[in-house]
């Protein structure tokens, strides 16, 4: 019954999705060809040659991408309306590469690529609002007590209830915990009224005589000899049993499965940045940002490098090791803001306030954050980002990773220019604890979103506790 409910919420999404995708042709069509926005009027394919390739074309690349990316996959687990949107995003800018390759293969200048742009930016945003809405009303349906999921949970101890209690608090999953299996002593107790229904040795008959959808095992590790016998007795009804491992508290919010062979292997933390296509996104955001900034910059590096030379003897550039991702050592650029040191000081000295090897120009620029433009080209040659936690000597790494807990979690992403604990306050001479409990976090939580906000934020926030 299940599987049949969900067959025809596929069917009914695919038929959405479809309506979506010729919505979004009108309207990219009109936007394109009706209006002046994007040139003078006229000179366009008839809008037959547009709606037949988005029949045999458009059309079925969305519905493959949308199913490569599990867009029909159940989501009745998803925490949030917009759960699926990074996945229609993806799959727009798939299938518009797709289909420019497409028009390049079958010979079709005269195909407005603007109009195809057009298109795909409006089905992703039409897709987006069609996707939360569907998911609100399911979510109104469960609250509801309709298209209810019965569960079984099998353990007594704080993981099974601190489980149970979670389902309980969200009725918009659409779950009722029909009860729970545990040791002899709670038999005809309840916890949150929910009743043990049986013991563990129960379990085959308990199957027998009630109809599960789910089944989930949350026992503790010492029981885990019980596991092959537990599996099997579900599997024996033809029903998944599913597991909440008792070192759940040992592993991330998100956690992520690698396969050596056939042996899973489970990540303790889960890092955006491992995804191919975040990866591919962030390469895109650095390029970027560092190209344009850059260009604009140039001025003020040329005027920085002239006063730098003017004030004091040495290199303008001053190059310094730093430890980046996975642990490796590169050489970090910055406008020189001392007078030439020893070596032995530069290594495990930190910069105070009132520091007397800064020059004059050294000062304002520090304070202006101007001294570290020159690690653009850092970004360029991929040795840094633009947005992540900032680098550190080798003396100090090797002192912190010591002293602090997981202060290496932060070379699992590339070091940036500026990052979240910067953003925050934490600069300089300032609380390491904190600037790598907010370090783990961006590792732990980035999105384009994120960096955008922390890039706007580094503007308006820039010289605070820089000296």
């Amino acid at each position: 019954m299940i599987r049949e409910n969900q067959r025809i919420l596929n069917v009914i999404l695919i038929i959405l999705d479809i309506f979506v995708i010729l919505l979004s042709l009108l309207l990219a069509y009109y936007v394109r060809f009706k209006t002046t926005i994007f040139g003078p009027l006229g000179g366009s394919l008839p809008f037959f040659d547009y709606f037949i390739f988005t029949i045999f074309a458009i059309i079925p690349t969305y519905l493959l991408l949308y199913y490569f990316f599990g867009l029909y996959n159940p989501f009745r687990n998803k925490s949030s309306v917009l759960s699926g949107s990074e996945d229609i995003i993806k799959s727009a800018i798939m299938a518009f590469i797709i289909l420019v390759a497409i028009l390049f293969v079958i010979n079709q200048p005269n195909f407005s690529r603007i109009m195809l742009f057009l298109l795909s930016l409006f089905g992703m945003i039409f897709a987006i609002i069609e996707r939360s809405l569907v998911v609100l009303v399911l979510r109104f349906m469960r609250v509801n007590n309709r298209n209810l999921k019965h569960m079984l949970i099998i353990g007594d101890n704080e993981l099974a209830f601190t489980f149970a209690k979670k389902i309980k608090s969200r009725t918009y999953l659409g779950y009722n915990t029909a009860g729970f299996l545990g040791r002899k002593e709670h038999l005809g107790k309840t916890f949150e009224g929910i009743r043990f229904i049986g013991t563990f040795k129960d379990l085959p008959d308990v199957l027998k005589t009630h109809k599960f959808d789910r089944v989930v095992i949350a026992i503790p590790l010492k029981y885990y000899y019980h596991l092959n016998e537990i599996v099997d007795a579900c599997e024996e009804e033809g029903i998944k049993a599913e597991i909440i491992p008792d070192y759940y508290k040992y592993l991330p919010a998100k956690p992520s499965v690698d396969m050596l062979d056939d042996l899973p292997i489970i990540n303790i933390r889960y890092v955006p940045l491992d995804d191919a296509f975040n990866k591919f996104k962030k390469i895109i955001e650095d390029y970027f940002v560092a190209i344009v900034a850059i260009i604009i910059t140039s001025p003020i590096m040329l005027i920085t490098a002239i006063a730098i030379k003017i004030e004091s003897p040495g290199p303008i550039i001053f190059k310094q090791e730093r430890i980046g991702y996975n642990g490796k050592p590169f050489m970090m650029y910055k406008f020189r803001s001392m007078k030439v040191q020893e070596e032995n000081e530069e290594k495990s000295q930190w910069t105070t306030e009132d520091d007397p090897r800064k020059t004059r120009v050294g000062s304002f620029i520090r304070r202006m954050s101007i001294d570290e433009l020159p690690q653009f080209f850092n970004v360029l040659r991929r040795e840094m980002s633009v947005v992540g936690p900032r680098p550190e000597r080798p003396y100090f790494v090797e002192k912190f990773k010591k002293e602090i807990p997981k202060y290496m979690v932060k070379h699992q992403v590339r070091p940036g220019l500026t990052g979240l604990a910067q953003v925050n306050g934490y600069r300089g001479n300032t609380s390491i604890k904190k600037r790598i409990e907010y370090d783990i976090r961006y590792v732990e939580n980035w999105s384009l979103a994120l960096d955008i906000q922390i890039m706007f934020r580094t503007v308006f926030r820039r010289g605070k506790n820089a000296y």
